[in-house]
């Protein structure tokens, strides 16, 4: 389970996360909502120990990962950051078999477990065949796979998603977050498709300008009310005639 107990951040005058305290139930997806600019990746930034908090608690399994090593906290806990790039010309089964580093005997060759295990996850990202593919030739959601790939290869008990749907088509949005929920791992994952979030996740949280203004089960907490105030656009929630999940309807902008 992971907990964020009353995290605080700033950037010089500006909080960046005002007294965040939120829980994400050991084997759930749960999705961190909210507009541009409201505290999503600075706080999958502090989970991940890539930002220092200014106040706060953060535990992974009851541990805080303040006190947790480098390689401790890698192997309990994996992020797919936003945006990923490298210059280094780079296969693609190379870049998944970054996310065995934690897991390496020798720091400098990969054992028949660690091939198996990057062959396993690039083919639950729908990535067979591509493992000789070189990194600058893949399209952008390819390599969103790939990222994904190399998280699910490290095998953590905690996956971080920023944005994980980003640059993929529908088909491969789906498929995705299909396979981050059937993967049965403990995940924290910021989305902007508030539709995509009430159809995969458990419950949401909501962050509105750093505080969390909302959290709770996607029906219970993506109303009308809810998008105006956070949002601000006006929309129609019904239940989806399949799932029963909260579907929502945009209006446009009034003119």
């Amino acid at each position: 389970m992971l907990t964020v107990t009353g995290v605080f951040r700033s950037a010089g005058a500006r909080q960046i996360l005002d007294d965040v305290t939120c829980r994400v139930p050991a084997g759930s997806l749960v999705g961190l909502l909210g507009p541009n600019g409201c505290g999503k990746t600075t706080l999958l930034r502090v989970i991940a120990r890539l930002t220092t908090p200014d106040a706060g608690r953060v535990t992974v399994g009851g541990d805080d990962v303040a006190t947790l090593s480098r390689a401790t906290l890698a192997r309990r806990a994996a992020l797919l950051a936003q945006h990923a790039d490298t210059d280094l010309d780079l296969t693609a089964i190379e870049v998944v078999l970054l996310g065995r580093t934690p897991h390496r005997r020798s720091r400098w060759s990969d054992s028949a477990a660690d091939r198996a295990a990057a062959d396993d996850a690039l083919a639950r990202v729908d990535l067979d065949g591509y493992a000789d593919r070189r990194w600058h030739t893949l399209s952008g959601g390819e390599r969103q796979r790939v990222q994904l790939a190399r998280a699910l290869a490290q095998q953590p008990r905690l996956l971080l998603l920023d944005e994980p749907t980003n640059h993929l088509d529908i088909g491969h949005q789906l498929h995705l977050l299909h396979l981050v929920r059937r993967a049965g791992i403990t995940t924290l994952a910021a989305l902007h498709d508030l539709n995509l979030a009430a159809m995969f996740c458990d419950t949401v949280v909501v962050l509105a300008a750093g505080r969390v203004v909302a959290a709770g089960a996607p029906a219970e907490v993506l109303t009308p009310q809810l998008l105006a105030d956070v949002y601000g656009v006006h929309a129609d929630v019904v239940p989806h005639p399949a799932t029963g999940s909260p579907t929502i309807t945009y209006h446009p902008p009034a003119s």
